[in-house]
Formats: C-alpha cells, structure tokens, sequence
C-alpha cells in the first residue's frame, strides 16, 4: 500500500468539466470522477463541485485502504503557485478572479493543497507520464478553446515573475489581421495576438468571415467540413494551423527545449490541421533545432489530472520552508 506521502488527489477545474484522481507515485490512477464545472454560477458553485469531488475520492481511498496526503490543482486563470490563489481569469469561469483556491480546498478536506495554472498541470501529466517523459525540457503548446503554453526546466514549469509565464496565445501573429489590414480583438482586451487566429473559436470566426455567414458553427464543424472538402473551412483551419506553427517554431529558437508537446482540441482535428502546423514549425525553425521531436500529447484529458497530481507529491516530498 502506498504511504500517505505518496499519494494524493489531483484535480483538473476547466471551463466545461471539474476532474479528479486518486493518484500514487507511480502515476497509477486508483479511481476518478468527474462532474460538470458550473462555470456561470460563480466561484462558490465552482469550489463546492471540487471540494465534493475530492471528499468522494477520499471517502473511496478508505475503501481501498489508501490515506491521501495532499491535493493538487491544475485550474483555468492565472495561478499564484506560492498561495494557490487565482491571480486573474477570463470570464470562462466567472468571478473566478481572487479565489483562494488552495487555501479553500485545503480547509475544507483538512489536506494540504497546491494549485497552479491548468496548462502547467497538463505539462507537468504530460512530462511525467506522457509524450515528454525523461526530456530534460519541454515545451507544451495547448490549442483549444485558448492557446496556452508551458516550459518545463528541471522537472518544474517555469512560472514567471507574476505567474503568467506560458500565455503563449498572446504573443503578436503577422497572422491575425483581417482582410482590412485591421488586428483581429484578443480574448486579452488586445489585438493582433495569435489566439485571435489559432484558438479554435477563432477559426470559426475566421470561417464565418470568409463564408459569409452568420451561422452558430463551431472550430470542431470547421474542422469537419474542412475533412469532408469544404474549401473555406480547409483555408480557415489552415490558417489557424499556420499561425500556431510559426509561433511554436519561434519559441523553439527562443527556448531551445529538448522536446515540444502539442496538444488541445485544435490539433486533433488531424492531418488536415497537423501538416500545415508542422510545415509551418519546420520553415520557422533555425538549422540547429532541424532535428527537434515535435510531438502530440498523449495522455488527452487525463494529463492535468496526472499532472496537479505530480505537483501535490513533488511539493509534500520537500520540507515547508523550502516551498514555494
């Protein structure tokens, strides 16, 4: 049986879908649940469905005779990882901005907690278990309904001076103008960023503009009608995919890490998305990283999860006053 300081609860807060694990230092998964996020009723409603997550796990760790010693976050927004609070947020998750996250869990489950940004945790599952396990560094680029990214040095991400470190869907693309020559609005409050034109509500948008309508379509349709031959949304996803692999290509030759890791909704639309994305990274990168692994995550869904797990067992096997 594994001892309480190596095993935990990790937790996964999305937009759309609250996840959990009971999770050993092995990476071996014991149980999971997962309920939907109630992301428009604000952060109580949002921190009750996580808290009562993890008492169902605990209440089942005793089932199986497992005493978990801490829990980890992987959550939307920008993470203070000293105190586990939620720095800022989009309005994905409303009034999530100024949560105390860690703090609130901890209270309530008598557990220690740890939290930091679910981008982060997705790098730390995927480094652990995953696509990028044994590199010495990693770059993760996640295309979804956002772009985010993380590095990983050492074994831990790279967090920044104020926790934003990774918000690579706000880095400026020669890709985001309209037709006018006008950059396109960012989720940000900026303009001309490359989730303006990469994220997949972006690609939908882009879809709209150049079809003309006015239609309720999605990037996933785009990207189906895009496979079944539709020559606007090929050009639209395309575009999308163009402009994440020039800006992957140029961080590569900023950060030289061992490995890159994509992942995201976005890039399981295929090969239509995949070989314009990799074209794109190859023409961008310096000779001397011609040989650098570009891969896909494989963990999916289950990578934040694993990864805020791995942050909870990283962060109780050091002394207190070595934390951060």
């Amino acid at each position: 049986m594994p001892s309480a300081s190596h095993c935990v609860i990790g937790v996964d807060i999305g937009g759309t879908k609250t996840a959990a694990g009971l999770v050993d230092a092995a990476g071996t998964v014991h149980a999971a649940d997962s309920r939907p996020t109630p992301a428009a009723a604000g952060s109580a409603a949002i921190l009750a469905t996580a808290v009562g997550l993890v008492e169902s796990l605990l209440a089942h760790a005793r089932t199986l005779g497992l005493r978990p010693a801490a829990v980890g976050i992987g959550s939307a927004g920008v993470i203070d990882a000293r105190d586990g609070s939620v720095v800022s947020a989009t309005d994905s998750l409303t009034g999530w901005a100024g949560t105390p996250l860690a703090a609130h869990l901890s209270r309530h489950t008598g557990l220690p907690a740890y939290a930091v940004n679910d981008v982060h945790a997705h790098n730390l599952g995927e480094h652990w278990q995953g696509a990028s396990a044994g590199a010495e560094s990693s770059l993760l680029v996640a295309v979804g309904t956002g772009v985010g990214g993380s590095l990983i040095l050492a074994g831990a991400p790279h967090l920044g001076s104020r926790a934003v470190a990774g918000h690579v869907g706000h880095l400026a693309s020669p890709y985001a103008y309209d037709d006018g020559g006008r950059p396109l609005p960012c989720s940000c409050g900026r303009a001309g960023h490359l989730e303006a034109i990469a994220s997949g509500p972006s690609i939908a948008n882009l879809y709209r503009r150049l079809a003309g309508t006015g239609d309720a379509v999605s990037g996933r349709e785009v990207a189906v009608r895009a496979a079944a031959g539709e020559p606007l949304a090929l050009q639209a996803l395309t575009l999308g995919a163009q402009a994440a692999g020039q800006a992957v290509g140029g961080l590569a030759n900023v950060l030289d890490p061992d490995r890159v890791v994509i992942g995201g909704g976005v890039s399981a639309a295929g090969e239509l998305w995949w070989t314009p994305f990799l074209a794109a990274v190859r023409s961008e990168l310096m000779d001397p990283l011609a040989g650098l692994p570009v891969l896909p995550a494989v963990l999916g869904s289950n990578a934040a999860v694993a990864g805020a797990a791995k942050l909870a067992l990283d962060r109780i096997d050091v002394p207190e006053e070595t934390r951060v």
